[in-house]
């Protein structure tokens, strides 16, 4: 099982595949398009899982966190 560090790493170096903002960083996604998968529903699977998780720190102002691993990557 991943640990958090790692499951956050992948939020600064795992790109969307698909749509608008295809091969965009997750974590520099903006909050809007993450607020729309709210509404109409994440995808399945680990990409799903990416874009709540990361919308759930964006939502609650927790960007900083992810600030240290980008300068990791």
């Amino acid at each position: 099982m991943p640990s958090q560090e790692e499951e956050l790493l992948k939020l600064v170096t795992v790109k969307m595949p698909y749509g608008k903002f295809k091969d965009r960083l997750i974590c520099d996604l903006p909050v809007s398009y993450l607020e729309w998968f709210d509404r109409k529903g994440f995808p399945s699977g680990k990409l799903g899982e990416q874009l709540q998780l990361m919308h759930t720190i964006k939502s609650n102002g927790l960007e900083h966190i992810l600030s240290g691993l980008k300068r990791l990557k």
